[in-house]
Formats: structure tokens, C-alpha cells, sequence
């Protein structure tokens, strides 16, 4: 379980050539913490990596860590390392010369660096590769070197920038769940970069959602998922139908000219909001007067679920549904009010989510 404040994030300002890239970032990590920074290509969430890590200087604001202003240490000076989507493994070095390159810098015994590099190749399952060479590996197994070779260090924080990016799908998945072994065996933090929504939900304790220099939200994955904050995050993590509407009073709402019964409240009488539906969310009925009516336009099988879209109310509804509807099929669209989350509709464009003090 994540503990005390470990890492606190204070003003980070950074500008590239006059551009904008954080603008007054606020966020603190936990200790053993796994902490997922996501975002679109260029959300800010790399450079905010490599803040914290001491690759980077920021313009203004402060980097604290363990109650220490680290903000102008060099990356060497501090408790963390990092490990990159390019593995950088030494080629003409062997995998234990690899892995004890940074215990030899620090002028460690011969005994110390070979019970290192033995407990981590155990660790990373990778027992008796020691005299491999990193191009005879495959790449998830040089992604676990490169791994190895960043714990035994024994840092109290590790950084991963979109460690797994390079790797194939399957591949991908078998390293998050080793990424997660990892993380509890050696109860210390994680922080882990990557635009891959499915990858943070999979991994993370918490999520920092990130677009344009701003954080947008920061919760658990099933808060993120379930709760958007504003209408970006609740169209970048996962699918969602997001619709402009009307809240009739508390626990009313109006979609598209039918009204469907809600658990939020405080929004006041007629208030245009937008409502956030997931396409799993939604059940499919035959016409009924109580229901959003509209026909079945398209219908994909996706394995564990149809996939369909639905126009009623003049809109394209994303529904998925173990139920075959066949393409022309008349439907009712009904949601349980538990399903159905409300949002204010932002005043601008512009206008940004704050995140919480607390999470």
C-alpha cells in the first residue's frame, strides 16, 4: 500500500523554445506508490519524468523529495533511477558487467556486486544469463536487464519512461504484470510514463491524466474510469458517449428528448451538463415507451462482446452487448442510474481541471 508523501511536485513551470510545456504543476507521490503519468504526445508527461529525475531543469517551481529541495541535484545525486523505452545496454559488455556497471562506479566490493547482480537476476527471472551478451535476448528479456540494472542500485523510486513501447502486444502484457511483481517484491516507487490508457488502468494505483501542461485528474483507475472529471478524460481513458443535456432536477436528467433517472445531484433545475455513458453501460432493449428509441446502423463481433452503434435521439450511441442486434433492428436504449455521470459543462475550451489535494 502506498504511505507517506514521498515526492512533491511544487510550480513546476518548463517552456521549449517559448512553448509551454508544464504551467504551475501541482502533484505529490506517494511512497511505494506505482503512479502512472498519462497523456496524449505532448501532454507534458515525459518532461515531467525527467524533472524529476534531474534530467531536465524546470523554469520555476521546486522538486522535493523525502523532505529535501532536490530541484538542482544532478541525476546522479539522487534516490532514483531511470529506465528508458531504449534500453541503453551496453552491447560490448556482458549481462553482469551490464547489470554491475553502476555498483563498480560506486566502487563497490567484488562480493557486494555479485550478490547484486544475482539477487537481480532472480528477481527479473533471469537466473544464469550472466555471461549472456544483451544482443542474444529477446527484447522483453533486455527490458529486464535494463531493469536489474536500475535496482540494484537500490533506489527508492524508479522511473519508466515507456519502458514497454517497443514490445509486441503480448509481450507488453506478460512485462505489466512482471512490472507489477516487481513493484511489490521490492516495495518501492514507481513512477511510469505511457500514452497506453488499457497499460495504466492495468498497472496503477494512481493516475495523473495530463493534457496540454495541466493536469486534468488524478485517482485510482476505477475513479479515472468512472468518474471522469471533465469530458477529455472521459473520452481519453477507455470509450465513452458523451452527451450534451439537460439536468431536469436532482436524480433527473434529460437525454436527447427522453428522461432517465440519476444519482447525482446539486446541479440545479434545468442545468445543461454533460453526461458520460460507457459503451458496456448500456442496455438494449426492444422499443418501449420508457426507452431512448433508435435502430441498430452498424455491428462488429468482437470476440467477447458485440460492438454496435445505435442512432437514437439523433445521436450515434457506442453500445457493447453480449445480445446479437442485427443491423436495421429497432431498439430502446435504458441505463442504470448508477451508469449515468453527470458533468458540468466547461465555461471554455480552455478550461481546466484542478487536481485534488488529496487522492
Amino acid at each position: 500500500m502506498a504511505g507517506n508523501k514521498l515526492i512533491d511536485l511544487m510550480g513546476i513551470t518548463k517552456k521549449f523554445d517559448n512553448n509551454v510545456v508544464l504551467d504551475n504543476l501541482d502533484l505529490y507521490i506517494k511512497e511505494n506508490e506505482f503512479l502512472t503519468l498519462l497523456g496524449p504526445s505532448g501532454c507534458g508527461k515525459t518532461t515531467t519524468l525527467r524533472i524529476i529525475g534531474g534530467f531536465e531543469n524546470p523554469d520555476s517551481g521546486k522538486v522535493i523529495f523525502d523532505g529535501k529541495d532536490i530541484t538542482k541535484l544532478p541525476p546522479n545525486e539522487r534516490q532514483l533511477n531511470t529506465v528508458f523505452q531504449k534500453y541503453a545496454l551496453f552491447p560490448h559488455m556482458s549481462i553482469a558487467e551490464n547489470i554491475a556497471f553502476g555498483l563498480k562506479i560506486k566502487k563497490k566490493s567484488k562480493s557486494y556486486i555479485q550478490d547484486k547482480i544475482k539477487y537481480a537476476l532472480k528477481l527479473v527471472n533471469l537466473e544464469g544469463f550472466e555471461n549472456r551478451s544483451p544482443e542474444s535476448l529477446s527484447g522483453g528479456q533486455q527490458q529486464r536487464i535494463a531493469i536489474a540494472r536500475a535496482i540494484v542500485n537500490e533506489p527508492k523510486v524508479l522511473l519508466l519512461d515507456e519502458p514497454l513501447g517497443a514490445l509486441d502486444l503480448k509481450l507488453r502484457q506478460d512485462m505489466q504484470y512482471e512490472l507489477i511483481r516487481l513493484k511489490n517484491e521490492l516495495g518501492i516507487t514507481f513512477i511510469y510514463v505511457t500514452h497506453d490508457q488499457e497499460e495504466a488502468l492495468t498497472m496503477s494505483d494512481t493516475i495523473v491524466v495530463m493534457n496540454q501542461g495541466y493536469i486534468q485528474q488524478v485517482g485510482t483507475p476505477e475513479m479515472i474510469y468512472n468518474e471522469p472529471k471533465n469530458a477529455f478524460v472521459a473520452d481519453f481513458i477507455g470509450e465513452s458517449n458523451i452527451i450534451s443535456s439537460t439536468m431536469v432536477e436532482d436524480g433527473l436528467v434529460n437525454i436527447l428528448g427522453t428522461k432517465f433517472a440519476c444519482v447525482d445531484k446539486d446541479f440545479g433545475k434545468n442545468q445543461p451538463v454533460d453526461v458520460v455513458i460507457r459503451p458496456e453501460d448500456i442496455d438494449l432493449v426492444k422499443e418501449e415507451d420508457t426507452a431512448l428509441n433508435g435502430v441498430i446502423t452498424s455491428l462488429i463481433f468482437k470476440g467477447v462482446h458485440y460492438e454496435m452503434e445505435v442512432l437514437a435521439g439523433g445521436h450515434e450511441w457506442l453500445v457493447h452487448s453480449t445480445d446479437l442486434f442485427p443491423v436495421g433492428s429497432k431498439v430502446g436504449i435504458k441505463v442504470d442510474p448508477f451508469d449515468i455521470h453527470i458533468m458540468n459543462k466547461p465555461q471554455s475550451e480552455d478550461e481546466e481541471a484542478v487536481a485534488p489535494d488529496e487522492y
